[in-house]
């Protein structure tokens, strides 16, 4: 008669074996090399995506992951030194080794990871959703602080987003008299449907000679919102410096507006004060400066625990494909497709990318809505033989 321990291990046998059978998949090599695909004068001009960095991370597993969203050529050393040798289902590890510095890098890991399962990236991190409402932040050609486009001139691109079956549009609050962004935003509103959701964003962080703008204090701040919640608008984005825990904690506690921030973070130490501080009433990680898909994961189960939301900070084209998985295993309300470029809608925009896929579409959207990727890793289906045709020197 066998005894308990022999019953425990027979019964732990087949999971023993499976154990033994997961070994571990070395990352055996990283290339990083732009690309520069065809397109007219006019095309370029008038702002298509047709120039990105990719990032190639090969296993020994025979399997190669993609991102367009690498950092600059000369920091391959570095990036290889983190990655070469390691295994590449250790991502927590790698981040911890430097990885979290190129978080485009860590989408390709995950890329590579989410072949080899033959899963997207988010149902492995347990995202379930099968669709997200997608907002267009669109930023007009001409000087940084917008102040040369007309209230008009927005309101036209906001029926235009709103007619394409967009939920949202997010500009600029940078104009020299700031409350004239409040005007901006009841034109826009008009324009529109009560449905239809608009953001502002100060990115305070920016130096004054860059953005054109001066820093809020306070009750331009507070003015500002106020302003702004009474012509419709949803929220304010970084409305103070990004050191600054109290102040937009202040601001939420005393408008009605959503005070949202966060897109600065680097890892999840930043995005724990703000929940500490209640410093913003949605988190904004980066997809791909806060460190990456995993990071931004991770700051989305801490803000559960505050009962804070997490809609994450936006980009665009090929670039977009590990921010999705990202949102899509978060269950994010929200994607922000930025930056747009009036008058042009994202598909246009993003038209050149096709070039390098083997699917006719990037993204499937639907009345305004990003459906889930179905392709394996990130969501691209790359072609290898494409990426090579449009290679170009560093």
């Amino acid at each position: 008669m066998l005894n308990r321990r022999q019953l425990l291990a027979g019964a732990l046998a087949p999971v023993a074996r499976l154990a033994a059978e997961v070994k571990p998949v070395p990352i055996t090599g990283v290339e990083i090399y732009p690309i520069r695909l065809p397109a007219t004068k006019d095309e370029i001009a008038a702002g298509v995506n047709h120039q990105f960095l990719v990032v190639e991370v090969k296993t020994g597993a025979g399997v190669t992951g993609y991102s367009f969203a690498a950092p600059g050529v000369n920091e391959l050393p570095a990036v290889r030194q983190v990655l070469v040798g390691q295994n590449l289902f250790q991502v927590d590890e790698l981040l911890k080794g430097g990885l979290i510095r190129w978080g485009g890098v860590e989408h390709a890991v995950w890329d590579a990871i989410g072949r080899i399962a033959r899963q997207p990236v988010y149902k492995l991190l347990g995202g379930g959703a099968d669709r997200v409402k997608a907002y267009l932040t669109c930023v007009w050609p001409g000087k940084a602080d917008q102040s040369q486009v007309s209230y008009r001139a927005q309101a036209e691109m906001a029926a235009r987003i709103h007619k394409a079956g967009f939920k949202g549009m997010k500009i600029r609050a940078w104009r020299p008299n700031p409350l004239d962004d409040a005007f901006a935003c009841a034109e826009i509103r008009a324009a529109t449907s009560p449905d239809f959701s608009i953001m502002f964003d100060r990115t305070a962080h920016l130096p004054v000679p860059m953005s054109g703008q001066r820093i809020w204090d306070y009750e331009t701040g507070l003015n500002v919102a106020r302003a702004l919640e009474k012509a419709g608008a949803l929220w304010l984005e970084e409305p103070f410096a990004r050191e600054d825990y109290e102040s937009p904690a202040r601001l939420a506690r005393e408008t009605d507006i959503l005070i949202t921030g966060g897109e600065g973070y680097v890892g999840t130490e930043p995005f724990l004060e703000c929940l500490k501080h209640r410093t913003y009433d949605i988190l904004q990680p980066e997809g791909r400066g806060s460190g990456g898909i995993l990071t931004c994961r991770k700051v989305a189960m801490m803000a559960e625990g505050f009962h804070v939301p997490v809609i994450l900070h936006g980009t665009m084209a090929l670039m977009l494909a590990g921010w999705l998985q990202a949102t899509f295993a978060i269950g994010c309300e929200w994607q922000e497709v930025a930056l747009i470029t009036p008058p042009l809608l994202p598909e246009q925009q993003w038209a050149p990318g096709l070039k390098v896929l083997k699917t006719p579409y990037m993204f499937k959207i639907e009345d305004g809505y990003i459906l889930a990727p179905e392709h394996p890793g990130i969501g691209l289906d790359v072609n290898p033989d494409a990426l090579r045709e449009y290679r170009v020197s560093a």
